[in-house]
């Protein structure tokens, strides 16, 4: 189970979130747009970044940059 040990894991880079606009989630509060976060592992369609709640949270690829 590797999502379990992914707060401790290195940082692969830092992506910044660009909006909070979902049409089908709440995202905004989890989310800040402007404010930059650790991405943690990321899929084809997801970044798994640490979110303002302070865990791992999954989110689409297009609510953030690089």
């Amino acid at each position: 189970m590797i999502h379990q040990k992914w707060q401790e894991t290195d940082t692969i880079r830092e992506v910044e979130c660009v909006h909070t606009d979902a049409k089908k989630f709440q995202v905004h509060e989890s989310l800040t747009a402007g404010k930059i976060y650790e991405l943690k592992n990321e899929t084809e369609e997801f970044y798994f970044v640490i979110d303002n709640t302070g865990k791992i949270g999954g989110y689409y690829k297009d609510y953030f940059k690089n």
